[in-house]
């Protein structure tokens, strides 16, 4: 797995970076939407500098797919860090209550400002960034209690710039998704392979699903030998792990060759869809 590069950053990726930087200076709160499942490499760190002094929530949703007690970890991690942050399930809308109370709170401040200067009242401008296929569109979905914005579960679904309406005098500014221009750290774009963050069709599938049954394996081998009907022990190379699953699947081709590509996207699909049940592969732990 060393000899893999992953590195994607499209044109439409500069174009969204602008849009943000451009549309900073009339945003008052900043939500960063956030994978539960990989807190810290699907938090992009270009978001807090194009920010600066705006005060950001972070949103760590698709807590329904995550390891719950991580969660609570990882809650407990950020706000040691003065971070705002809300755990949210994009699914039921759990969360929805707690993240509108947090941006009334993290824009008091300049409410007061704006008072004090004898402004009237105005809408707090949000805008909602985060990296592709973090729920923000899902998000958006919900709060605007309309589905006014084109969602998918494949990276790069959402385009353009949308301002939307809502109860409660907001207004909301939303992003396509966005990652940094390089991946100094190769895990984390494994990590966010992993999720669907980065688009299927410029990845290696096989290598990929590999590295996710190499984490796996370790953290919840349990999960897997519940959803595949297999017994996993240390003996076993990942290799081997994986093609017990395709066999007990049915994904063999002619002369019991394993067909590895079909094998690959179930699993990732398992993965992604929660059916390998409740997985974090990030610790706070490991941050430090």
């Amino acid at each position: 797995m060393e000899e893999m590069h992953i590195n994607w950053y499209p044109g439409h990726m500069k174009k969204t970076r602008e849009l943000i930087e451009n549309n900073m200076s009339i945003v008052d709160v900043v939500v960063e939407v956030v994978d539960s499942r990989i807190p810290k490499s699907s938090k992009n760190p270009d978001i807090e500098k194009i920010a600066g002094s705006k005060p950001i929530v972070i949103l760590l949703n698709k807590e329904d797919l995550s390891d719950e007690r991580e969660t609570k970890k990882w809650i407990d991690y950020y706000k040691k860090q003065n971070h705002s942050v809300i755990s949210y399930n994009g699914t039921t809308g759990d969360g929805t209550k707690e993240l509108l109370q947090e941006i009334k709170e993290s824009f008091a401040p300049k409410l007061e400002r704006l008072q004090n200067r004898g402004l009237k009242d105005r809408a707090i401008r949000i805008m909602i960034a985060g990296v592709p296929n973090s729920g923000k569109s899902t998000l958006i979905n919900r709060l605007s209690k309309r589905k006014s914005t084109q969602t998918g579960d494949r990276a790069g679904v959402t385009k353009g710039k949308q301002w939307v309406k809502l109860k409660g005098n907001l207004e909301m500014l939303d992003t396509p998704g966005i990652l940094w221009p390089k991946f100094e750290d190769q895990r984390v774009a494994l990590m966010l392979a992993f999720t669907g963050a980065i688009r299927d069709e410029v990845l290696d599938l096989e290598e990929i699903a590999f590295a996710l049954l190499n984490e796996l394996r370790g953290r919840y081998g349990n999960c897997l030998e519940e959803r595949y009907g297999i017994t996993i022990d240390d003996t076993l190379e990942t290799l081997e792990i994986m093609d017990k699953i395709a066999q007990k699947r049915g994904f063999v081709l002619r002369g019991q060759e394993i067909d590895y590509l079909r094998t690959a996207q179930a699993i990732l699909n398992d993965f992604r869809e929660g059916k390998l049940g409740r997985i974090t592969l990030e610790t706070p732990q490991e941050q430090v």
